[in-house]
């Protein structure tokens, strides 16, 4: 299926990512590694990365020049 898709310009990784992204912000890991058939470990790591606190990141942009340009993230 990953292939055929490909072959038509969709990106499947983008799209999985996005939305194993959005199951892990709304479940505790465990049961996501339950629904979706991942490593309990993996899980932890993917849920994890979605409750990332990203005021780091907030604060660093807040610092940035009103001219700088951001390079786009894939």
């Amino acid at each position: 299926m990953t292939q055929k898709l490909g072959r038509h310009g969709i990106p499947v990784r983008t799209a999985r990512n996005a939305a194993l992204a959005a199951l892990a912000a709304d479940l505790p890991s465990p049961i996501l590694a339950d629904v979706t058939g991942m490593h309990r470990h993996t899980a932890l790591r993917w849920v994890a990365y979605a409750r990332r606190d990203w005021a780091e990141y907030l604060s660093a942009r807040a610092q940035d020049k009103p001219g700088d340009v951001v390079p786009a993230v894939d």
